[in-house]
């Protein structure tokens, strides 16, 4: 009888692993960069119709129909503003590393309570931004300042609100007697940069102009140092 063949075992120390079959290569979608003008353009509202439902002295409310940039139809309240101005006011005279910055205290019954917060104010139908905010430091503080020079636009509430804000830094104050109106009942003060950040940390500053424009320039003056 013939005889049968063991068969040999392997050694799985020497033995050569199975090839596995590679796992497909699935291909990543491309990134689709848009221009900031495309954007810009895409987000262009239809505005169907516009009805003013209140008139008040400082801004109007308006009903909007509209087909949003979506292509959905919608109905939107807005408070529309002819936007205003921020002035961060400087005085580098006694410490260019730590300058002063003139502050504001006044009660706003919106808040419920008193705030510091920089000069600001609104401006009138078809007012150069610059020119209004000249005239609300001088009007408010009795400041003028040498150079002025714009650091940033934005909108506080955009959701309901149309307001503007423009930021303006002027430096180089030259001081004078202030005249603010009628309703304005307003405590000056000229603080360190430092103790207004401190008031930051601490929940002090509450003002969201205020906080906004005094971070970003001390994050300006940090970036320059670098």
């Amino acid at each position: 009888m013939p005889t049968s063949k063991k068969a040999k075992k392997k050694d799985p120390a020497t033995s050569k692993p199975k090839k596995t079959a590679a796992a497909p290569k699935t291909k990543l979608p491309k990134k689709k960069h848009l221009k900031a003008a495309s954007l810009e353009t895409a987000s262009q509202a239809k505005l169907l119709s516009s009805k003013v439902v209140y008139q008040g002295k400082l801004f109007r409310v308006t009903k909007d129909h509209l087909i949003e940039p979506n292509g959905k139809e919608s109905t939107r309240d807005v408070v529309r503003h002819n936007g205003s101005v921020i002035i961060l006011a400087i005085d580098t005279s006694k410490s260019k590393k730590d300058p002063w910055i003139v502050m504001e205290r006044q009660y706003r019954h919106a808040a419920g309570r008193f705030l510091w917060e920089l000069p600001a104010g609104k401006l009138d139908p078809g007012e150069d931004a610059l020119a209004g905010a000249q005239r609300e430091l001088e009007e408010e503080t009795g400041y003028r300042a040498k150079k002025w020079k714009p650091m940033v636009e934005y909108f506080a509430s955009p959701g309901f609100l149309g307001e503007s804000m423009k930021v303006f830094l002027a430096e180089g104050l030259i001081p004078g007697d202030a005249h603010p109106e009628d309703d304005e009942d307003i405590e000056l003060r000229l603080i360190k940069l430092s103790d207004i950040l401190k008031k930051i940390e601490k929940g002090n500053i509450m003002d969201g102009k205020t906080l906004s424009c005094v971070l970003l320039y001390d994050h300006l003056r940090r970036t320059r140092r670098k």
